[in-house]
């Protein structure tokens, strides 16, 4: 299976400063979700697979098409920024037109693909509007909707969501997931709200200061699923974590004072929770609260900034 992304030893540079660090590995997930804190990298590598910044050292290719290849780059991608860069007098199905015009369409294509996409996005009627005239959950729509309109194999999305109210968010993560069930396209998403990266993509790559700090496979994960127990107790000392030890749990005893504990465990699939309380019950441990959940993508985020950033 040809990868999405590929990446081989990426170093860019951008006034003296290396952004982004020998990153390498290859992406190969119908939707894969771009994480990190601000100043990670995230805007740099969009940028440079955009074939905006050129590599200091290593490639970076999409579908086998190397980054410095702009024309061909074009026809390849489509970038939904995350900032508006409109024409703001000019109608949306024009400004559509003309993007999947730069983007290599002949013009008489590229206006029927303009409607299409707008049809598709839902601003039919709204088409003809000026630019300047929409609203902001509009303005992102028609970014969406000139970001495909020359038919992509690959969709970068830069904060698809931002600024949108939760109406406007659901709609647009319904068409995002459309956009990724059809099998027509491949799809990036970077943003800082790791539910829309969790609720839409298969895959994750977590940047810290410029290198990967993680990168993992959703659906693995999922089906992994641990399960996570956090107990407030009284008594659990020494002979109660044994006992937890033995059942097979990974487990941390964090002291509250007073004889209290905070104690996080981790259950594999064979044991039930009644295991715990019986366990807690032979060794005088008095359970005063218990939270109950699985591994999530925050976990994954939080503990990949505990780290140190690595290769893929």
């Amino acid at each position: 299976m040809t990868a999405v992304i590929e990446l081989d030893g990426l170093v860019v540079r951008l006034g003296g400063r290396t952004i982004l660090d020998r990153l390498s590995g290859a992406l190969r997930g119908r939707a894969i979700g771009l994480l990190g804190p601000n100043g990670a990298g995230k805007s740099t590598l969009i940028n440079t697979l955009l074939g905006f910044h050129p590599p200091a050292a290593g490639c970076a290719r999409i579908f086998g098409t190397d980054v410095r290849q702009s024309k061909a780059l074009r026809r390849l991608v489509g970038y939904m920024p995350e900032n508006d860069a409109f024409i703001a007098h000019l109608s949306g199905v024009r400004f559509v037109r003309y993007m999947a015009e730069l983007a290599g369409l002949p013009a008489e294509q590229a206006l029927e693909r303009a409607h299409e996409a707008f049809f598709y996005v839902g601003l039919g009627e709204a088409r003809y509007r000026k630019l300047g005239t929409y609203s902001l959950g509009m303005k992102q729509l028609a970014k969406l909707a000139q970001a495909i309109a020359h038919g992509p194999r690959l969709l970068l999305l830069d904060e698809p969501t931002n600024g949108l109210d939760p109406p406007a968010r659901l709609r647009m993560i319904r068409l995002i997931r459309e956009i990724r069930d059809t099998g027509r396209m491949h799809i990036l998403i970077s943003s800082h709200l790791l539910r829309d990266v969790e609720e839409c993509c298969e895959e994750v790559l977590i940047l810290k200061e410029g290198r990967v700090a993680a990168h993992c496979d959703l659906e693995e994960e999922r089906r992994a699923n641990r399960k996570f127990v956090e107990l407030e107790a009284v008594g659990a000392g020494d002979s109660f974590a044994g006992a937890v030890q033995g059942l097979g749990c990974d487990y941390a005893i964090y002291p509250n004072g007073n004889g209290a504990a905070r104690v996080k465990v981790v259950l594999p699939e064979a044991i039930e929770m009644r295991e715990l309380f019986r366990v807690a019950a032979e060794h005088d441990v008095q359970i005063r609260r218990m939270n109950y959940r699985r591994d999530s993508l925050e976990d994954i985020f939080l503990a990949a900034m505990k780290a140190n950033g690595g290769g893929l």
